[in-house]
């Protein structure tokens, strides 16, 4: 099954069917007990009741219709359809009440043997049938309680009075109520107007059936239809609609699932795109040395001695801005990708600040600090914003070692260039941007301050670009204070 909300519905439906099984067979057997016990009580009552009628029935030799006076005497008495037969199985007498419900095919006989040979018998109601109507209260066989001929659980009658024959209803009848008629047949009604005891067990299993299948479908729906909506979204996700979210319904767990997609969908869709910008400018940048190479290539064979010193210049020149550009654009790729690196070597940063400020004639200042991280990122970062500031800036350079009052270690590298407009100062951090008129006056890729800002990044601190009072910009690399080894800085 395809459904994940049908299985579950259909799952709760099953232990609920089972449940209802196990409750009814449980129910039909204690019913089966109960009829059981019921029918020994009343074979043990029935015999007893056997002995007291033959005692007061006439002889066996005796008419019939004096026979079936003392029989309808106790049938009165007793409340109870009985009927007597001969040895020979033929009927003697029987109340009323025993032949309607031996017609009706209701009863179920019980009959014991008479010491003279006639066997009493009593018609009991199945045990399955109940009556709608309530049950009167038992009266005492002792006390002769007259009442309607065979009538069973009928209303008590008064004391000494006779029923009235049949169709003399009146004033003599000393004002006994009649027995009220039964209700009209109905639905899961037998004739008579009962129905079957277990039936009402087999209904109320139904309706709750019913009750919770319909109550649980909505609740399994609504759950199944969240995940739907889920699957759907990850499809188109996985189909390159790198924008499509899913809703996030609910404080559940499906709920915190879709979150948890929407945040990683966020990071994909940043990191595809940061990977297809990188490619395209690194693809545009290439063509530059590319095409100069070609063309110095082509010119080399023919041209005279003294210029082929020149076009060989031209080829390293080319060659080494290829080579530096497919190494910070790897280097790039790899940082952004998040590729595990080692960053816990101690790391002097004032040495090395000195050593890459060498380079560009840069004005060194501060204490000596170590901090751990990687070196060759950190000697890295340093020396793109000092060559950043020797090619903006010219040679007044100043390189400085900052310890915060919070912990923080601040490395400043200033120059005293045009500086940076406000507007721009967080531009030229990203990939391949460079300033309008900057690309073909000192040339560079645009890559340099890019990588500055992930290798900050990923020791766990920032960059950012400041004006310098009297002219030029100052750009500030600052590292958390849980990097720098305070015991480690001296004055």
């Amino acid at each position: 099954m395809k459904s994940l909300y049908l299985r579950i519905w259909l799952t709760v439906i099953a232990a609920l069917a089972l449940f209802a099984l196990a409750s009814g067979w449980l129910l039909e057997r204690h019913l089966a007990q109960e009829r059981a016990r019921a029918d020994a009580m009343l074979t043990e009552r029935l015999a007893g009741w056997a002995s007291l009628v033959q005692n007061s029935l006439p002889a066996r030799s005796a008419p019939l219709q004096t026979q079936a006076e003392a029989l309808d005497e106790w049938t009165r008495r007793l409340h109870t359809p009985l009927a007597l037969t001969d040895a020979h199985g033929l009927r003697i007498a029987a109340s009323r009440r025993y032949q309607e419900l031996e017609a009706e095919g209701r009863g179920r006989p019980l009959s014991v043997p008479l010491d003279d040979g006639r066997r009493l018998s009593i018609m009991r109601p199945e045990p399955h049938l109940l009556p709608l109507r309530r049950m009167p209260p038992v009266q005492e066989a002792s006390a002769p309680q007259r009442g309607p001929e065979g009538e069973w659980g009928g209303p008590p009658e008064r004391e000494g009075r006779m029923p009235a024959p049949p169709g003399q209803a009146g004033a003599d009848d000393g004002g006994r109520e009649e027995r009220p008629p039964l209700p009209p047949p109905g639905f899961l009604l037998g004739p008579a107007g009962e129905w079957p005891a277990s039936l009402g067990l087999v209904v109320l299993l139904a309706m709750l059936f019913i009750a919770v299948a319909a109550g649980a479908y909505p609740v399994v729906r609504s759950l199944t239809g969240r995940l739907e909506r889920l699957k759907q979204g990850v499809e188109a996700f996985g189909a390159g609609a790198l924008a499509q979210r899913v809703p996030e319904e609910g404080r559940d767990e499906v709920a915190t699932l879709a979150i948890s997609f929407n945040q990683a969908a966020d990071r994909i869709q940043t990191l595809v795109q940061s990977h297809q910008t990188l490619l395209a400018n690194a693809s545009h940048e290439l063509r530059s040395p590319l095409a100069r190479l070609k063309m110095a290539v082509s010119m080399l064979e023919d041209a005279p001695e003294a210029m082929r010193v020149s076009l060989r210049q031209e080829i390293n020149v080319n060659i080494r801005e290829l080579d530096a550009l497919v190494e910070e654009v790897l280097l790039s790729s790899r940082l952004e990708a998040g590729v595990a690196m080692e960053l816990d070597d101690p790391v002097d940063v004032l040495a090395v600040l000195a050593e890459e400020g060498s380079r560009v004639g840069a004005q060194v200042e501060g204490p000596s600090v170590a901090v751990q991280g990687s070196e060759r990122l950190l000697r890295r970062a340093l020396r793109n914003l000092l060559e950043n500031a020797c090619r903006y800036g010219g040679a007044d350079i100043l390189a400085q070692v900052v310890p915060q009052p919070d912990g923080e270690l601040a490395l400043r590298i200033c120059d005293r260039g045009l500086g940076v407009p406000p507007t721009e100062r967080e531009r030229i951090f990203e990939p391949f941007y460079r300033m309008a008129g900057h690309a073909e006056r000192e040339g560079g890729v645009g890559l340099g301050l890019a990588l500055v800002r992930q290798i900050a990044r990923r020791h766990g601190g920032r960059v950012r670009c400041e004006g310098r009072e009297g002219g030029g910009s100052c750009f500030v690399l600052t590292l958390p204070a849980s990097r720098v080894q305070a015991d480690a800085a001296t004055a």
